[in-house]
């Protein structure tokens, strides 16, 4: 079977943003709309978040938490949430939103209506294309965003000489504060993000052979030039020494941003364009060439244009080269949005053209910022994961504020939502979602994780810390009812029930997903400690105590009509569909439910999948992503494709970004990380091979996955039967195969290989 490319392609430029194809390199991102007489590329910056950092800590939550506690448990969910909407929301109730940079407008002398257009974005490469010929004259422009180089780099060529003639202005609507010379040859634009707020400055060179290039006004303008080389780059006072920035004026804020600006572009200019994409090639190919997946037919419609190919599909025509797609490009966007240095991936990854986006295109983390990386170690991609682990420690100091002082607990914790400052006071003032308090306790499940794939114990004994101080905020929080340890107040995100005294409701106490989310914390308190050397002295009564806590959560429960509980009670679902579907958090992404562990809670999973879809379930993107992932897990392979088509037919942009709708990139990071499950998943007792393989993937490869225990592994696979499995260690593993209810146990030392056939 040859290798098949990834490639999205269209023959006509992009009408809306969602037709726009992303570029990134972790820090910056663009959309390249790839007009042909007008062209926009909407760019971003990763720390363009509006506002100063807050204090938003609700000075009475302590003084009522008592009370509304009791009226949860005394069924007055009424009093309770009116009580929580004055004594706990935040103060004010909402952070600061995630913003756009602006635009790049560029307008071209003489290229009209084009006689041939093509537009692609190599997911090979990470280079977007646009070609187009008018009469005798051939144009291609090359863009890439440069990690290697910290810059956006476009080219602009034609195959007859002098051809080239545009302006190119940078624009953000009324947001900013000037525009000015940068140079002889670039243009800037500047401003800051309200009072306290971040500085920030883009740039725009150019560079051309033959012709002329030259500043009028706010206008960068080439002329008749054979070729050119366009610089991009932006900058804000986030970055680099906070002192340099607070003891200067604004003005000498700005002229640090602009001076920096400039050495990138000279560092970029000292090189060939040539050599340019070579070292951005072999930076990103370092990560996405990692991982290979193909399938037997998949290029069947590469000739088609990739919205013509969503179209067919969602009248019912099989494209299995959609999956490898929609795989591919998850890995690219998780690359280009996420890199080591620099913040996680929010609510868009990086791509937002709005300065009040939905929901402030922050890090929700009560299912999105964690699905973003579901992809990120079994993909092989762990360097990606890191930008999340430090805003988790950003976030330690104002959940020990939240903890401390909303709640009088020890530790540190968060509610659904935190910012570029780690904030962790309650957002907004929607029962189903704002008073949670399990968002730091998610978020740490993922330092186990990371350590699992990756068995870096310096970066265990650096985190342990964190995962101690999470879980030591419950031992303090967890109050008894009815013989069990319990959350309250808290939800069952973001999902609402009616009380059988008639009243409706969202806060709870013990909520399923609460106590699934703290038997993975406990336990992996207690394994860390056990790696680490941790487990003894003074460190043995904080253990025991979770030990005990651990013993005295409510149990996961199956309920009269043979689906998993969600509350405490078998409460009336006021949104019998609801797209979360946050009690199977145990199945995925945990594993506290499984096929050959547990097979009564799978099968209660699989009936709750079931009542949800068919009460209209799976209607937004990420959740459809979600329960791909759930399928995975219940070794359903034909139920998790009929979702992918589902999810190809009503959730998927023309750009293939992820329709919730808005725009939400979890469902594309959620999809990829639930391909990588139905081929592969592991545990530390065993790696289950094809778990999930539909019939429509009858022949095909996947390749450089990672497994737990750090090793890479390779499957290979004909008419629906595994041909061959490789494991390569990068450290020392033991573990047993299991492939169709056969098993092989292996133990192979590190720079060992193990084949299985």
């Amino acid at each position: 079977m040859n290798r098949t490319e990834s490639r999205l392609w269209y023959d006509k430029p992009a009408k809306e943003w969602e037709e726009a194809l992303p570029l990134g390199n972790g820090r910056m991102g663009a959309m390249i709309f790839g007009g042909v007489a007008r062209e926009r590329l909407q760019v971003n910056e990763e720390t363009m978040w509006y506002g100063a950092k807050r204090d938003r800590r609700n000075p009475d939550a302590r003084r009522y938490l008592e009370e509304i506690r009791s009226c949860i448990f005394d069924g007055r969910i009424g009093k309770a949430q009116k009580l929580l909407n004055m004594a706990v929301a935040g103060c004010p109730d909402s952070m600061h939103p995630y913003q756009t940079l602006g635009d790049i407008r560029m307008e071209f002398e003489g290229c009209g209506e084009p006689d041939f257009y093509e537009r692609s974005l190599d997911l090979d490469t990470a280079v977007c294309r646009v070609r187009f010929r008018r009469g005798e004259v051939s144009y291609l422009r090359e863009s890439f965003l440069s990690y290697p180089e910290d810059c956006l780099v476009m080219r602009i060529s034609a195959d007859h000489p002098g051809q080239i003639t545009f302006t190119a202005r940078l624009e953000r609507g009324r947001f900013f504060d000037g525009v000015d010379k940068l140079g002889e040859n670039g243009i800037c634009l500047y401003g800051n993000l309200g009072k306290g707020g971040i500085e920030f400055a883009s740039g725009l060179r150019a560079v051309a052979t033959g012709g002329s290039v030259f500043v009028c006004g706010q206008t960068l303008a080439v002329e008749n030039a054979d070729e050119v080389t366009l610089f991009f780059c932006a900058d804000t006072t986030a970055h680099g020494n906070p002192q340099t920035y607070e003891s200067g004026t604004e003005k000498e804020q700005r002229r640090v941003l602009l001076r920096h600006i400039n050495t990138i572009f000279d560092n970029a200019a000292g090189y060939s364009y040539e050599m340019l994409l070579k070292r951005h090639r072999e930076d990103y190919q370092a990560l996405y060439k990692r991982v290979d997946f193909q399938l037997e037919g998949c290029d069947e419609y590469d000739g088609y244009p990739t919205d013509e190919r969503l179209r067919s599909a969602a009248d019912g025509k099989a494209d299995v080269g959609l999956c490898k797609l929609l795989f591919d490009y998850g890995r690219y966007l998780l690359i280009s949005s996420s890199r080591p240095g620099g913040l996680p991936a929010n609510l868009q990854g990086i791509w937002n053209q709005e300065f009040q986006p939905p929901w402030d295109s922050k890090y929700t983390i009560n299912i999105n910022a964690e699905m973003n990386y579901w992809l990120a170690e079994s993909c092989n991609l762990s360097e990606c994961h890191l930008p999340l682990f430090s805003l988790l420690e950003k976030m330690q100091d104002s959940g020990r504020e939240m903890a401390r002082e909303m709640y009088g607990c020890r530790g540190f914790m968060a509610h659904h939502n935190t910012d570029i400052h780690g904030d962790c006071a309650p957002q907004d003032t929607w029962y189903a979602s704002t008073y949670w308090v399990m968002g730091a306790a998610w978020l740490c499940t993922h330092i186990w994780n990371h350590y699992e794939y990756t068995m870096d114990r310096e970066f265990l004994r650096r985190f342990y810390p964190v995962l101690c101080e999470a879980a030591q905020f419950f031992m303090d929080y967890l109050v008894e009812k009815d013989g069990y340890l319990v959350t309250c107040p808290s939800s069952s995100p973001e999902n609402t029930y009616r009380h059988p005294n008639g009243e409706t409701g969202a806060v709870t106490y013990g909520a399923t997903m609460d106590n699934q989310i703290l038997r993975d914390l406990f336990d992996q308190c207690l394994l860390a400690a056990q790696v680490l050397g941790e487990d003894a002295g003074e460190n043995a009564g904080f253990l025991e105590e979770i030990r005990n806590a651990r013993k005295r959560l409510i149990p996961n429960r199956i309920g009269s009509k043979g689906t998993l509980m969600e509350w405490v009670e078998e409460y009336e679902e006021c949104e019998p569909g609801h797209r979360h579907i946050s009690h199977l958090y145990g199945l995925h992404p945990s594993a506290q439910i499984t096929m050959d562990g547990t097979p009564e809670l799978a099968e209660a999973a699989r009936k709750t999948l079931e009542a949800r879809l068919s009460c209209g379930g799976g209607h937004t993107g990420w959740s459809r992503a979600w329960i791909i992932n759930h399928y995975a897990k219940l070794w359903d392979g034909e139920e998790a494709y009929h979702n992918l088509e589902q999810l190809f037919a009503i959730s998927t942009y023309p750009n293939l970004f992820d329709r919730h709708p808005p725009f939400q990139i979890d469902g594309n990071f959620g999809a990829a990380a639930a391909i990588a499950e139905m081929l592969v998943q592991s545990s530390s007792e065993r790696i289950v091979l094809l778990p999930a393989l539909p019939k429509a993937w009858k022949t095909g490869k996947i390749c450089g996955l990672k497994i737990r225990g750090n090793a890479e592994i390779d499957i290979r696979w004909e008419e629906h039967e595994l041909k061959e499995c490789e494991i390569r260690a990068k450290s020392d593993i033991r573990n047993r195969l299991v492939y169709k209810g056969k098993c092989q146990e292996f133990a192979i030392s590190a720079g060992e290989m193990f084949r299985f056939r």
